[in-house]
């Protein structure tokens, strides 16, 4: 690497927006355990079935949907917060909402009123997504293509980091001080994060002023979708989208299961929460940064496939647990070998859907592709703890790690014409030169 290389480096990783993006980042990654395994610990102390805790997971369907409402984000000014930009006010509303609905679910509480918290749980699953969907937009329009890499890498680590926080300190606290309190916390950090929200500089965000409903509804909701398949035609699109669907389903499907599979297994809230949470979280960081470097020595689609497979058979691992229940060293490498492929799977994730988004529809898409990552494994999830419940725990590991086949299928279908793709774009970029 050149001395300028260096200097570019070290500048991208000094930029302001690279410090407000560690923020932007926390925030997107607080509410996703609050409204998912943290909360489904929460839900089984609160002696709620499996059944219903499976099914509770289902509010995480919103971040797979969330690209129904982004065009929204992308083009509808705000009255009154207008003035602090098109990104920021639309993040202090979510941020705001999100709190809120944290506040509400402490004071509501499941064992109070547990339909209407779950109605709450779900308005907090919403605020998260509309965080997510801001905060990839407003990462793409702080600064030029060449220093993403640097706000997507302080972006992950404030993520990991508000893993840590709504994960292992929310069990570690959760073993002193009763959840409602853990979650009135939890909403004190957002609103923490909402002062760097003010503060934060705008990016340069131009919203186009269309001259009709019917135009703005052609060039911000159809236009992004008509790109996909004016670029990728026919069943090759198609495949596609059912690809980005299933290649990290086994990595999802452990998910709802795996905190009340670790209660089962006889380990305390704050065994969880050392291991699993903190300890697995930087396992984790680990994992993307070796995904990281192994996406730019072999290449996006080898590492991807390296990826899924690692992804899938490390969900075997957890038959150990099964045979060793409450084996503190067992537990420690099982998350050690999950969390590292975890982390790796998700690399090389973020790697190929870039690689497929056209940068004029770049939020709307990214949100859609993100969107069809999360769905069929949620919906699958949603069902898991019927299928632990009648068939047991090794039975499900099984199958979750068998379920990628139709993903692999695809993979070896879909990598040479994607191949012949990159290739005519770049015989084309050439003669055009």
């Amino acid at each position: 690497m050149s001395r300028s290389s260096r200097i570019t480096l070290r500048q991208a990783f000094t930029q302001p927006a690279a410090y407000t993006m560690f923020f932007f980042g926390f925030t997107s990654g607080l509410p996703f355990l609050l409204v998912g395994g943290t909360l489904s610990v929460w839900l089984k102390e609160s002696g709620i079935p499996l059944e219903h805790i499976g099914l509770v997971s289902l509010i995480g369907l919103t971040y797979s949907f969330k690209f129904l409402w982004s065009p929204a984000v992308d083009r509808l000014r705000l009255p009154l917060l207008g003035r602090l930009g098109q990104r920021r006010s639309w993040l202090l509303v979510a941020q705001c909402l999100l709190a809120l609905s944290l506040l509400l679910m402490a004071w509501v509480t499941p064992a109070g009123s547990f339909w209407l918290f779950i109605a709450i749980a779900a308005l907090a699953a919403f605020a998260g997504a509309t965080q997510d969907v801001v905060v990839d937009a407003y990462r793409i329009e702080i600064a030029p293509p060449e220093a993403q890499g640097a706000l997507a890498a302080t972006s992950t680590l404030g993520y990991r980091i508000a893993m840590l926080v709504s994960g292992a300190l929310a069990l570690l606290l959760a073993d002193r001080v009763s959840w409602s309190l853990v979650y009135c916390s939890m909403a004190a950090a957002v609103m923490l994060v909402m002062l760097v929200t003010l503060f934060a500089q705008e990016p340069e965000h131009v919203a186009v002023r269309e001259e009709s409903l019917r135009s703005a509804i052609r060039h911000s909701v159809v236009g992004p979708f008509r790109d996909f398949f004016l670029r990728y035609s026919g069943w090759l699109g198609v495949a596609l989208l059912v690809f980005m669907g299933l290649f990290k389903i086994s990595d999802q499907m452990i998910g709802v299961m795996a905190l009340p599979f670790y209660l089962d297994c006889g380990f305390s809230k704050t065994e969880i929460g050392a291991v699993s949470k903190l300890f697995g979280v930087w396992i984790g960081i680990a994992g993307a940064f070796l995904g990281g470097a192994v996406v730019v020595w072999l290449g996006v689609q080898r590492s991807l496939l390296i990826a899924i497979l690692l992804g899938a058979f490390s969900n075997l691992l957890y038959l150990l647990l099964a045979m060793f229940p409450a084996d503190i060293a067992v537990f420690t490498a099982v998350i050690a070998g999950e969390n590292l492929s975890g982390g790796f799977l998700g690399t090389a994730a973020v790697a190929w859907l870039s690689s497929l988004v056209n940068r004029e529809y770049t939020a709307t898409q990214y949100a859609l592709f993100s969107s069809l990552v999360a769905l069929p494994g949620k919906l699958i999830g949603g069902l898991s703890g019927f299928m632990v419940a009648s068939a047991g725990y090794p039975v499900f590991f099984v199958f979750s790690t068998f379920a990628i086949a139709p993903a692999l299928l695809l993979f070896f279908w879909l990598q040479p014409r994607l191949a012949d793709i990159a290739q005519e774009n770049s015989d084309a970029t050439h003669t055009g030169d």
